[in-house]
């Protein structure tokens, strides 16, 4: 009877050992995942803050272009509406909020080419101390989102991986989304200087 137990106790063991370990190690992953994604969302609420201060900048010189400073406020808006937890990082959520900060990017962009219409604007040291703090959030952006991304692979390998396959499913760790470039931008834009 002791010889059983014995061996039922050391057959638990086994089976109960690896399952901690890799659930733990599922975890561990998973707040990696959940770290990154805080600095990717304190990267973009940076440039959130940002375009109020550049628009009103921009809005001083550039009266007359309220449509394109209206169209930016409520882009910033609209990606400012969609909030997600790493719980939360499913293919289509993830792309929803990938869709609003590119619609944000996009209006900061006709921003842009609007302010360079006026060459005073170009000359106030504000402006220039804003499009440099805007350039260096961008990269900011970049980085945390390649932080990101690197940590989503990690955890993802770690639970499509044999055998913590086998535990992830037991335990409820999915796979999570990742970034993905936005659509077209495998094409490189085309310079032409020929054009007037």
């Amino acid at each position: 009877m002791n010889r059983t137990l014995y061996i039922i106790l050391g057959i638990a063991a086994l089976l109960l050992i690896p399952g901690a370990c890799n659930y733990n190690r599922f975890v561990n992953r998973e707040e990696g995942v959940s770290t990154a994604w805080g600095y990717v969302q304190s990267a973009y609420q940076r440039r959130a803050d940002l375009i109020p201060n550049l628009v009103n900048t921009v809005q001083g010189a550039a009266s007359y272009e309220k449509q394109t400073l209206t169209d930016v406020m409520n882009a910033r808006a609209e990606a400012s509406k969609i909030t997600l937890t790493a719980d939360q990082l499913s293919e289509e959520n993830l792309a929803k909020f990938q869709a609003a900060q590119s619609q944000l990017s996009s209006g900061i962009g006709r921003l842009l080419a609007v302010a360079e219409n006026y060459p005073t604007l170009q000359a106030v040291q504000g402006y220039r101390d804003l499009m440099v703090s805007l350039d260096e959030t961008e990269n900011r952006i970049k980085a945390e989102r390649d932080k990101f991304n690197s940590a989503v692979k990690d955890y993802n390998v770690a639970v499509r991986r044999f055998p913590g396959n086998i535990y992830a499913g037991l335990f409820g760790f999915e796979k999570k989304a990742a970034f993905q470039a936005d659509a077209g931008s495998e094409k490189a834009p085309k310079v032409d200087f020929n054009k007037p």
